[in-house]
């Protein structure tokens, strides 16, 4: 194993710890951490050693098996030996132990009649209609994944959900949570499932007990300010009977095993995301190994169909088989769709595919280099001029019109470089400079990804915060905590947000961020038009980069250990 070099912060933290704490230790247990942090700093949870080399490292003190007291765990896998900070594996195997309950919990309807009767009127009765499928999972389930792409109606299908099972409940609707990782996220689920409450053909009352107020994770966990912990425990839980979470690929290893912690033994979980696009900013991809592996046992199967939904059982390669489905039509993009040409190429990760369909389409385009800037002038002057009227209601929604994506926050294709294009003769403030907030600030009650739009008032420039849908708050400009121009925004800044029209610029030259989900997760992000600034050898290797996160957990997840 070869000694990494590197600048990380983090590992030259680990470095200083290791020659501070253990100097003595063992060469090949001193470059297998360094290439641990590195891996943890890259998003994996964990990295594979050789199996007989490792095994004099338990004679340090500093590297135990599952369960010990050590900084540093090594677990023999099936196939591998994967070696792990001890937290890690600590919360891997807390997740794969509570996941791996609930999905074996069996539940069954109150009343078989009404829910037939509901089924039909919320969704007809065609036996291949995947949303009813996923509505009716959840009768049976107290775990339920649900996966989909863009405009496949996952958050129309759960509302549908809810109220099917508010309706069996009676006379006691369940206490219903609803959450999402970032702030951006949870606004649009709620303003979703506002929308979508008024579609359903149920009684009011029913109709009336799905909540729309949805919140942060962190902030339904109780964040105690930066320390990592939260006021929701096992010891004091969350007061709900279901939970529901969307854009779930965002949760990182950590925050899933705190929620999970904190939801009560006989509460129902309801997880939405998009296996395809980019998994968390942090350690593992949880909601990706969640969704890993086919099949449906024989007792689902009939239970399924006793409401008419006719399909074959298979053998299942997960315990968690029954538990999840994906939506895969699409009801925001027509079949000759370029959008939706660009996703489906993106996810198979087929370049030729995704270049004839940017060639062919009428909503998608190239934009070359040369006419970048003039591009991005056009696509925000709709909200300049918005932002020039003052009005924060229509400056926030003619910004959600357009967005400029990057790959990376360096360069002159970056975030930075294109905010720098944007910004360059302006003074610091100035009417219709939008922010984004980088850091938490409790007192002030912004958090990191929060946008702000600066307005003119009769008290001069300040920079308004939506505080609820159609709600705002205005602060002065120096009263803000860390923030830069918002402009351009990554890929990643991008998740759980849409925009009209999606405008991504990629590097000159291939690097190690650019891959399958990042463009597909830029694609995703537009509903109506999509532009793409690079060149044809850089989107075609991205595409054929998939990326693996190392973890233990989809192992975890078949062990009855």
């Amino acid at each position: 194993m070869n000694m990494p070099v590197t600048t990380s912060p983090l590992l030259q933290a680990a470095r200083l710890w290791l020659q501070r704490e253990a100097p003595q230790l063992p060469e090949s247990l001193c470059a297998a951490i360094e290439v641990l942090y590195l891996a943890v700093e890259a998003g994996h949870v964990c990295i594979q050693v050789d199996g007989h080399e490792s095994a004099g490292w338990l004679q340090s003190g500093w590297v135990g098996e599952p369960g010990a007291y050590c900084p540093f765990t090594l677990e023999k896998g099936a196939s591998s030996t994967r070696f792990y900070l001890a937290r890690y594996q600590q919360y891997e195997t807390a997740v794969a132990d509570s996941l791996r309950q609930r999905a074996a919990k069996e539940l069954q309807p109150a009343d078989a009649a009404a829910l037939h009767r509901d089924l039909d009127a919320l969704f007809g009765t065609d036996p291949q209609d995947r949303q009813r499928l996923a509505a009716l999972l959840a009768q049976f389930r107290a775990l339920t994944l649900v996966s989909g792409g863009p405009g496949t109606g996952k958050t129309t299908t759960v509302v549908k959900m809810l109220a099917l099972l508010q309706a069996q409940a009676g006379n006691t609707p369940l206490r219903i949570l609803l959450a999402a990782p970032t702030g951006k996220a949870a606004q649009r689920l709620s303003e979703s499932i506002r929308t979508a409450k008024q579609k359903l053909s149920l009684p009011e009352a029913v109709i009336a007990s799905i909540p729309e107020a949805a919140q942060t994770l962190h902030r339904l966990l109780g964040a105690q300010g930066d320390t990592g912990r939260f006021r929701h425990d096992g010891k004091n839980p969350l007061a709900c009977d279901l939970l529901l979470v969307d854009e779930a690929s965002m949760i990182d290893l950590g925050l899933m095993q705190a929620m999970l912690a904190a939801l009560p033994e006989n509460a129902r979980l309801v997880l939405l995301g998009d296996r395809d696009q980019l998994a968390s900013v942090e350690a593992g991809s949880v909601f990706g190994d969640l969704c890993a592996g086919e099949g449906m046992s024989a007792g689902l199967a009939g239970q399924l169909r006793a409401y008419g939904v006719e399909l074959t059982a298979t053998p299942a390669s997960s315990p968690l088989a029954d538990c999840r489905i994906e939506l895969t039509h699409s009801y925001r993009f027509a079949s000759g769709s370029g959008i939706a040409a660009l996703a489906k190429a993106s996810r198979s990760g087929n370049s030729a595919e995704f270049l004839h369909a940017l060639d062919a389409g009428t909503d998608v385009s190239r934009v070359t280099a040369s006419a970048l800037r003039e591009n991005v002038q056009a696509g925000y002057a709709a909200f300049r001029s918005a932002a020039r009227e003052g009005d924060a209601l229509a400056a926030f929604a003619a910004f959600l019109q357009f967005r400029v994506l990057c790959a990376h926050r360096l360069g002159a294709a970056g975030v930075q470089g294109l905010n720098a294009l944007m910004e360059a003769g302006q003074p610091q403030w100035y009417v219709g400079r939008p922010v984004i907030v980088r850091a938490n600030d409790y007192a002030l009650r912004l958090f990191n990804g929060d946008i702000g739009i600066c307005l003119p008032t009769a008290d001069g420039l300040r920079v308004f915060f939506e505080t609820a849908p159609g709600e705002f708050r205005a602060l002065a400009p120096g009263r803000l905590p860390a923030h830069e121009p918002a402009w351009a925004m990554t890929v990643h800044q991008s998740q759980g947000s849409e925009f009209d029209e999606v405008l991504l610029v990629l590097p000159e030259v291939v690097s190690a961020v650019l891959d399958r989900p990042l463009i597909y997760t830029a694609v995703t992000r537009a509903k109506s038009r999509f532009s793409l600034c690079g060149e044809d050898a850089v989107l075609s290797a991205a595409l054929a980069t998939l990326p693996q996160r190392e973890s233990g957990l989809v192992e975890k997840l078949q062990s009855d250990n």
